[in-house]
């Protein structure tokens, strides 16, 4: 629900409100309030240690769900330890804090159906996620044998109706950083949607037209993406702009503008196959501005404020609820959240940076200035 207020550009020295003032929106501002179901966030790296404790409770004061993102070193391949995770992030939590983490299974080459089976009688695992081998951020335990080694633990996974997460990208040398995502969908993903047509696929943080052309061909409810507030906001050049901008830097990389706005414009559709995941990747400072920057966008402070500016820009606020708080758990067949946020369109600032014991993050648009400020009860 979108609720305008007019409010005085300056103290009136009347008790009550001047109307024609008003209606003539003379000497007034508008102050605008948005009303939506808590979002749930469908691609999240909180990681582990130190940074866990750092980050949490940036996405746990506003999102009411998170998938968690298995990548840790070691990665999270076995249920067991996907519920000594679980287990890690509700200790890391704020007191009074209501957030689900929804945990995943890190794909490899020798996950089996019956770990499959285990993740399912969990009830803390939701879904398995695929990363090639050497894609991004500790994925060089990831798979190398999709159509063949890992056939029956994704057989078991449609029995199971357990969601495969697909990082899409190929990892072949060979191929231009900024084609690997339309390589990926003609070489693995079409294959594997035509041999598994059963099986349940979120392709994570889309980039490409080629992608949403790609998901919209594709039947609703079996194959879905998430889609990120930087490749929403920002594109290619926001990486040289002013020299390079490591904080900006993620995988997949940010593409060119013709990407940009069909993501947006798919985003803002209201099309039920997109809806909200973060993939915000924290890392310390230093690794981010240094000779071998790591890749990933910390976001998770700022996400809610940038989408509702970029569903605004678009014309589009009336669609951003469904967007942020139905498409997903619609997908993985959970139940809608039925606490409400505010979005308030009030200018605030983004810290410059976040400080933690041992070092300190940089956020998304750090030191700038965004419209939208969510608020809670």
């Amino acid at each position: 629900m979108i609720k305008t207020l007019a409010l005085p550009s300056k103290p009136s020295r009347l008790f009550g409100p001047n109307i024609e003032g008003l209606k003539r929106g003379k000497g007034y501002r508008v102050k605008m309030e948005l009303s939506i179901a808590q979002p749930d966030d469908w691609h999240l790296h909180l990681r582990d240690g130190e940074l866990l404790q750092t980050v949490v409770s940036h996405s746990a004061k506003q999102f009411g769900r998170a998938i968690i993102m298995p990548n840790l070193k070691p990665p999270v391949t076995t249920t067991t330890a996907a519920v000594a995770y679980y287990d890690s992030i509700l200790k890391a939590l704020p007191d009074n804090t209501d957030f689900t983490p929804l945990m995943t299974l890190y794909l490899t080459d020798k996950t089996t159906p019956q770990e499959i089976k285990l993740a399912r009688e969990s009830g803390v695992v939701y879904a398995v996620k695929l990363y090639p081998a050497g894609a991004t951020t500790n994925s060089q335990d990831g798979v190398t044998d999709l159509f063949g080694k890992c056939v029956p633990a994704l057989e078991e996974m449609i029995n199971q109706n357990i969601p495969l997460l697909v990082h899409g990208e190929v990892t072949d040398p060979k191929v231009d950083i900024f084609d690997r995502e339309r390589v990926f969908i003609e070489t693995v993903l079409k294959p594997l949607i035509q041999k598994f047509p059963k099986l349940k696929v979120v392709m994570e943080h889309v980039t490409t037209m080629d992608a949403i052309k790609f998901v919209e061909s594709c039947e609703e409810g079996s194959v879905a993406a998430t889609v990120t507030p930087q490749h929403l906001l920002l594109n290619r050049n926001s990486l040289f702009q002013g020299g390079l901008q490591p904080h900006n830097y993620c995988l997949p990389v940010l593409k060119r503008e013709t990407h940009r706005q069909a993501i947006v414009s798919a985003v803002t559709s209201g099309n039920k196959r997109f809806f909200l995941g973060t993939d915000s990747a924290p890392h310390e400072r230093r690794t981010k501005e240094s000779s071998c920057g790591c890749a990933g966008v910390f976001n998770a402070p700022v996400a809610l404020s940038i989408y509702a500016k970029v569903f605004e820009e678009a014309g589009a606020l009336d669609k951003l609820e469904a967007f942020t708080s139905f498409n997903g758990p619609d997908f993985y067949g959970l139940p809608r959240n039925t606490r409400k946020i505010t979005l308030k369109k009030t200018p605030w600032k983004v810290p410059e940076s976040y400080s933690y014991a041992s070092g300190s993050i940089v956020p998304m648009s750090a030191g700038e200035s965004l419209e939208w400020l969510p608020t809670f009860p």
